[in-house]
């Protein structure tokens, strides 16, 4: 990965930081190309377009402020990123571990976006979990 990709990449996690604090329509729409494909899930119908991703994305808002972002790449090339990280809701008590696969057009946007989620257990959950058989 050269300078400029990772910097490009980073802006861009930046961005989607701060749209995820202020679920402003503008903000969401200024990450992604007008025809760009988001997929919440990998097997999931992806979100197309501008409009159905703001639609979307509001339709399942945090409030600002609700989730802590660790996020970093992974992987970059020219034509793709791989982005790990975790988001952490202290309020809930939950954390999820996550893996993004985003595609950047020459500007920086998202013209493909596609996130893998884990949640990780809670403390009684990870008890079970290793007293199964």
């Amino acid at each position: 990965m050269n300078d400029a990709q990772a910097r490009r990449v980073q802006a861009w996690i930046d961005g989607y930081v701060r749209a995820w604090n202020s679920n402003d329509p503008t903000d969401i729409r200024a990450l992604f190309t007008q025809d760009a494909a988001y997929s919440p899930e990998p097997y999931s119908r992806p979100w197309r377009g501008q409009d159905e991703i703001v639609r979307q994305w509001l339709d399942r808002k945090d409030e600002p402020g609700q989730a802590q972002f660790n996020l970093h790449p992974l992987a970059v090339t020219s034509e793709v990123a791989v982005i790990q990280g975790e988001v952490a809701y202290p309020r809930e008590g939950h954390t999820y571990s996550n893996l993004w696969v985003i595609r950047l057009d020459a500007e920086g946007r998202c013209t493909e976006f596609t996130e893998w989620w884990m949640r990780h257990p809670q403390p009684d959950e990870t008890s079970d979990l290793l007293n199964r058989p």
